[in-house]
């Protein structure tokens, strides 16, 4: 049975073309639990107010359909995804989305694999890995149909983690905040040796108190130069940008 949390949330979804089922309005409550029951133990979010977390994560994560068409059989990782955002959601929402979960630190790996048993998410993995070193590994390298990550990294970094992934035709998009316009300009150059190129920029604001956020799409038009991914810790610390 739904409260007014739930039918908010459902109704908000609709405008993307979503509609939720009552199992899976039961999946997200069940998500909700967990956060917050794991996040006493370890650090896994600053939002653990109900209603934040239906729209600032929730929700949010969401918003990634109104950028990518998920209603086909598609490939997906999620890059340092964090306490599984966006991907649960979209694997709750879209089970037949074949999701990969990247993230470097084994106990949110942990958490994460615990999500996906206790919601039943059966074509969820979760791998424990540094991007750097996925994306060079032969199954995941130019592989994936969509390729996300949320609040990670600034972009010229974050095409180097993430472009890697994405197979040539695919896509890249980055979930980010307010004021990327210095980021995106910073980011060309990256974005251009790692065979991506700028397609759109969404804005769009949260319902409740307009907090606004941007998707960045990216197409990848070639398989990724040898040179890259660099090692580990590189990007983060010389990211590439313009000489």
């Amino acid at each position: 049975m739904s409260d007014n949390v739930q039918q908010q949330f459902a109704e908000r979804l609709r405008p993307l073309g979503i509609e939720l089922t009552d199992r899976q309005l039961e999946q997200f409550e069940t998500y909700y639990r967990l956060l917050v029951e794991w996040n006493e133990k370890m650090n896994l979010t600053g939002i653990t107010e109900r209603e934040a977390v239906y729209e600032k994560h929730f929700y949010d994560s969401l918003t990634l359909a109104g950028a990518v068409s998920f209603n086909k059989q598609l490939s997906l990782t999620d890059i340092g995804s964090g306490a599984g955002f966006p991907s649960i959601p979209l694997a709750i929402v879209f089970p037949q989305l074949r999701v990969t979960i990247v993230d470097a630190l084994a106990k949110r790996i942990k958490f994460l694999e615990e999500v996906t048993k206790q919601l039943g998410l059966a074509q969820v993995t979760c791998l424990h890995a540094r991007a750097e070193d996925a994306g060079r590994d032969r199954k995941h390298r130019d592989s994936y149909d969509v390729v996300t990550a949320r609040a990670v990294a600034r972009l010229a970094a974050l095409n180097e983690f993430c472009l890697p992934f994405v197979r040539p035709g695919g896509l890249f998009v980055a979930m980010k905040g307010t004021d990327i316009a210095e980021e995106l300009e910073e980011g060309r150059y990256s974005l251009t040796k790692l065979g991506g190129r700028l397609v759109d920029v969404k804005h769009l604001t949260l319902p409740t108190e307009g907090a606004e956020r941007h998707l960045i799409v990216c197409e990848k038009k070639e398989a990724t130069p040898a040179a890259f991914p660099r090692k580990a810790g590189t990007p983060l610390k010389t990211p590439l940008l313009k000489p």
